[in-house]
């Protein structure tokens, strides 16, 4: 199928021209909107929430700078992408750490968490109380200032009224997985085997815990936000958008992030989706069957060399990560997935330690 949107003609295409775009552009205009979020975390009464809100724009903030690289392919729109992007993340984020931390292993309460996501794609949802099953509930009106942001932003998109079922179908994967991979240990398992049953039919190439992975990811959703800056955007190709990059291309980006957390979930007894292949080499098989089909989705968008250079960005920044060198296995499985590895990736590599450095 040819989509008959998605321009290409601004969108950048090579490295250099896209990368200039992020540090003008982008990651500047994303540190403005988290420093005003994080003036706003600074002032919420709750101790619990305040320390999770501050150390999920503290310690995730390459989330947001990574998500806001969509943007550049728009400059003209980011002006509301990157607010939507960020405030996305940011409640994306947050809810995680919140849960990851959280008091209670409570389904309602982590379900009610991430009701707020929902709501902040859907312009025309009323705010609720989202700590409503929980003891730590005073935030001073940060989630709520997060959501209304989202929503204020997505209906400034031209079409966002084509992507939104999509956006939301995505966004309620995300909260399923959330609900599931952070509840009593002893039920985690057999709750995501259950919930893949009622999805394995459309995914037949996906193991279960691929699938899981990628409803773990935001790219699908910030991509579905860049397509809707476009005019005209029909309900046609804002399916064929959402298939192109959902599961391929969110699953290699969940998968990736998990391969380089494996010591740090083990040692703190979390679900690693990564775990769950018998060897080495079968997750090296996997992973590398991921990353090619990904890269031929994308073929399929107009600009694809931007989404090429999107995936191997990624490669670059998660095998990049300095968690690479200090585990053995995970050294292993990077060198084989680096192999071969073309000059845009060793570019993006480069930058990628650049920025780290910066952050230090």
């Amino acid at each position: 199928m040819r989509l008959t949107t998605l321009s290409g003609n601004r969108v950048p295409q090579g490295p250099i021209k896209l990368m200039h775009r992020i540090y003008k552009y982008v990651l500047p205009e994303v540190e403005r909107e988290l420093e005003q979020l994080r003036r706003f975390a600074q002032r919420i009464p709750d101790l619990e929430l305040r320390t999770q809100a501050l150390a999920s724009m503290d310690s995730k903030k390459f989330h947001c700078q990574g998500g806001g690289v969509y943007a550049a392919a728009n400059l003209e729109r980011r002006h509301v992408l990157i607010p939507l992007i960020v405030a996305l993340q940011t409640i994306s984020d947050y809810l995680d750490n919140l849960c990851d931390r959280s008091t209670s292993l409570n389904p309602d309460d982590f379900r009610l968490l991430h009701q707020s996501m929902l709501d902040a794609v859907n312009p025309e949802a009323e705010l609720q109380d989202y700590y409503a099953f929980r003891s730590e509930n005073d935030d001073g009106g940060y989630l709520h200032h997060l959501v209304r942001t989202c929503q204020l932003h997505a209906a400034q998109l031209p079409s966002y009224s084509s992507v939104q079922q999509h956006v939301t179908e995505l966004v309620a994967l995300y909260g399923d997985l959330q609900v599931y991979k952070h509840i009593r240990k002893d039920l985690r398992e057999s709750q995501l085997l259950a919930w893949w049953e009622l999805h394995r039919n459309n995914y037949p190439n996906l193991q279960w815990n691929e699938f899981a992975a990628a409803t773990g990811s935001t790219l699908g959703m910030f991509m579905l936000f860049l397509a809707a800056s476009e005019d005209r955007l029909s309900e046609r190709d804002a399916a064929t958008i959402k298939c192109i990059y959902f599961p391929h291309v969110c699953g290699l980006h969940i998968l990736l992030d998990y391969l380089i957390d494996q010591e740090e979930d083990y040692a703190g007894g979390d679900l690693n989706f990564c775990n769950y292949y018998d060897n080495e080499s079968l997750l090296v098989e996997r992973l590398g069957t991921i990353v090619n089909r990904a890269r031929e989705d994308v073929k399929q968008l107009p600009a694809s060399r931007f989404h090429r250079l999107i995936i191997e960005g990624l490669l670059a920044l998660y095998l990049s990560d300095p968690k690479v060198r200090h585990q053995a296995d995970v050294r292993d499985v990077s060198r084989k997935l680096m192999k071969n590895s073309p000059l845009t990736r060793l570019f993006f590599l480069i930058n990628s330690i650049w920025i780290r450095k910066q952050q230090a």
